[in-house]
Parts: C-alpha cells; sequence; structure tokens
C-alpha cells in the first residue's frame, strides 16, 4: 500500500509537470487569429491533466493514510505534500470559476515546486508522538493546509496583476521593477535550495559532526557528545564541535571544510546544521538566478511579461481578494482557534509563544490588515497585489523558515 502511495505521488509529480508544459503551449499562439480557439483547447487539455494528476495525489493521500494508520499530515514531508494537493483543490475551484489558463502556469507550478521541496525531508513513515495522536490533528492541520492554498492562489493572482501592470519602458519607475526582481529572485533561491538537496542526496554525501552539550545535573557541569548529520557540505560546524570529529570532515572542491563555527546564541543541537543549510540555499539560488539572467540577459520579471499581456489586471486582482478572503476564515479557525483549543489539550495551555505560534498569528495580523485595507479603493490594484504577494512570502517563511532557522515545540515537523 505505501509503495503504490509513493508511486502514485511521483505520477502526480510528472503529470503536474506535463500539465505546466500545456498551459505554457495554450498561451504560446501570439498574436495569430486563432489564438483565443487555440488558448482554449489547449487550456482545456492542460486542465484534464492537471485534475488526473490531483486524483494521482488524492490516491496517494489515502493510500498512504491506509498504510499508515494515521492522516498523512504529520511530518514536514507529509504536510508540505498534503499542502501541494490543497493548492491544486483551490486552483481547480478558482479557474471553474473564471476559466484563466494563465492562472495554470503559475498556479501548477507552484504545486510542484512544493512537492519537490516536500521531497527533501523523509518520506519514512513516522509513528505519531503522543502530543499529535489527536482528532485535532485532522482537524487543525488540514485547515491551515487549506487556508495556506487559498493564499497561495492569492498570492498568484497577486504576482500575476504585478507582472501585468508593472511597467518597464525608459521612464518607468525603478523601485517596483526591483521589488518585483526580488519576488523573483526569493522564487528561485527556494527552487535552488531543492536543486541542491537534492543534489548532494543523490550522490550519497553524508559527514557526522560531533558537538559538545554541556547540562547540569545536581550542581555539576556534565558534557555529552550529539551527533549531528550533514547531508550537505559543512561550511558552519555546530558551536562547540569536537575538535575530533571535525578533522575527519573531507574537503570541497579543494576548500577545508567547515569555515566556521555556529554562533553561541543560536540554540539547539540542529542550528549549525540549519544554518548551514540556509547558506547553501542563498549561495545555490544566487548562483541559478545569476545563469538565468546570464541567459536571458534580462529581468526574469520583464522576460515574463509578455506571456501575460492577454490578462485583465482588474481580473487578476479581483480573483487575488476572493481567494484570499476565502482563506483567511479557515485559516482563522484552523490556524488559530482550534490550534490554541488543541494547545490546551496537549499542553495545558492555549498559547506559548512558540516561534510557528507567533508566526502564525504575525500571518493572521497581516491579512486581516489586507482584508481591512482592500476595503479602501485606494488598496485596489497595485497595493492590493503587493499585500498579497508579501502576505504568501510571510506564510512560506512560517512554513520553512521557521523549521529551517529556529527550534521550538514544533520542530518535531522538520524531523
Amino acid at each position: 500500500m505505501l509503495q503504490f502511495s509513493q508511486d502514485a505521488y511521483l505520477v502526480a509529480f510528472f503529470l503536474f509537470c506535463i500539465a505546466f508544459i500545456l498551459f505554457v503551449f495554450a498561451l504560446g499562439g501570439g498574436k495569430s487569429q486563432d489564438y483565443g480557439r487555440r488558448e482554449r483547447k489547449w487550456g482545456k487539455i492542460a486542465f484534464a491533466v492537471t485534475i488526473i494528476g490531483f486524483l494521482a495525489q488524492a490516491a496517494y493521500f489515502f493510500t498512504r493514510w491506509i498504510g499508515a494508520g494515521h492522516i498523512p499530515v504529520s511530518n514536514m514531508y507529509e504536510f508540505m505534500s498534503f499542502l501541494a494537493m490543497m493548492i491544486i483543490a483551490a486552483f481547480v475551484v478558482v479557474y471553474l470559476i473564471y476559466r484563466s489558463t494563465v492562472l495554470g502556469v503559475f498556479g501548477v507550478p507552484l504545486a510542484v515546486i512544493i512537492m519537490g521541496y516536500a521531497s527533501v525531508f523523509p518520506s519514512e513513515v513516522q509513528p505519531l508522538i503522543p502530543q499529535l495522536d489527536s482528532i485535532w490533528l485532522y482537524i487543525h492541520v488540514t485547515m491551515v493546509a487549506l487556508g495556506y492554498a487559498f493564499f497561495a492562489v492569492g498570492f498568484l493572482a497577486g504576482l500575476l496583476h504585478l507582472l501585468r501592470s508593472i511597467r518597464w519602458d525608459a521612464g518607468a519607475p525603478r523601485r517596483p521593477q526591483r521589488w518585483l526582481e526580488f519576488t523573483m529572485a526569493s522564487i528561485v533561491i527556494v527552487i535552488g535550495f531543492i536543486s541542491i538537496v537534492f543534489i548532494f542526496r543523490g550522490a550519497g554525501y553524508e559527514i557526522i559532526i560531533d558537538q559538545k552539550v554541556e547540562s547540569v545535573k545536581n550542581g555539576q557541569i556534565e558534557t555529552r557528545l550529539e551527533k549531528v548529520t550533514y547531508q550537505m557540505p559543512p561550511l558552519v560546524a555546530p558551536y562547540n564541535s569536537d575538535s575530533a570529529s571535525l578533522e575527519k570532515v573531507p574537503s570541497f572542491i579543494g576548500i577545508s571544510l567547515p569555515l566556521m563555527e555556529a554562533p553561541s546564541w543560536m540554540k539547539g543541537v540542529q542550528a549549525g546544521r540549519k544554518l548551514n543549510t540556509v547558506i547553501w540555499s542563498l549561495l545555490t539560488g544566487l548562483v541559478l538566478y545569476g545563469l538565468i539572467r546570464l541567459i536571458i540577459r534580462k529581468p526574469i520579471a520583464k522576460s515574463i511579461q509578455p506571456f501575460v499581456r492577454g490578462v485583465d489586471p482588474e481580473l487578476a486582482d479581483e480573483i487575488s481578494y476572493r481567494s484570499i478572503a476565502l482563506g483567511f476564515p479557515v485559516f482563522t479557525l484552523g490556524g488559530l482557534i482550534f490550534a490554541m483549543i488543541w494547545a490546551q489539550i496537549a499542553w495545558s495551555r492555549f498559547w506559548a509563544w512558540d516561534p510557528k505560534e507567533v508566526w502564525a498569528l504575525i500571518t493572521w495580523l497581516f491579512y486581516s490588515a489586507y482584508l481591512h485595507l482592500r476595503l479602501s479603493r485606494s488598496w485596489i490594484g497595485t497595493k492590493s497585489s503587493w499585500l498579497a504577494v508579501i502576505g504568501f512570502l510571510i506564510v512560506m517563511f512560517t512554513l520553512v523558515g521557521v523549521n529551517l532557522i529556529i527550534s521550538g515545540l514544533h520542530s518535531y515537523a522538520g524531523v
């Protein structure tokens, strides 16, 4: 059953890749007279392939549920896989309402990227820890994922509006261009992170470094060694690493490693490894972004704009607003109210200022401000789209950044 689940996951991944190519092909008619007919025809085919991919995702989800004995949302691999499925579901709903082919060019690859990111984490079925063995796992996590999915569609529509609206002619203001390109560069960095992890995983790279951890027991300081496993070359070693284990680290392309130790203020045994992952992600993403710019010889956002000239910016803004308006109450229930009820049951407190809790609150406050400002006519259009983009960047930091950088009660999700 679990093997079938993994096979279905791979089938869904490749079907979405094919659907993305078909969506791009549907918009590739240029200015030909039958462009509208071509877009409708190939757009329907691409959407049909997307639906088949979604069914494969559903097959993965339910067969893994049966094989594992619990709903598969208990770790980062399972949650991000489920989030990708919810993004496709939200995209399907929005597509059936607005019939926007160009939204598929952005929505489907976002799901592919998230599925790729999910595959970075161990995919083995893990038993539920006691705190997760609750009916609230079903309610809280699934509603959070659905809320995030609608925020993602809002982000895509907002980004589409910006790509369509921001001018690139000689007299256009430079600041919006720079921020839009920064957004595109951030997406490339995420892709770079996924790529570099797969490269080193495929090469079988693994290094273990011992970290000295001090603890106080019976009034005396005791020192023990904790093993930290690196699956990428350790540019950054754990704080207070054991010198004997550092001597065993091989050089990388002629460079002696590690280059430095993690700072002492970064708490947690895995802090050095997490910082190392962040640095590798930034380096790989920036190199990849530089290569893309070298090939296309223009900003990425500017090169995409010709493909979205047929988009109605007002429609894109409406899709963005309505998607976020749908996702907000779902996230409010799942991410805050039901989460606090579960926290009271599991840990005997509603709130503990855990990093994931704090960033969930920041996300909720941001989208509250978005919906409030959106009522003002002056915030319709470009300003609203920028908020939709920034909001989803906050969501991604809550999902990715908190697990990579900060330790907390939700750190089990990154195992």
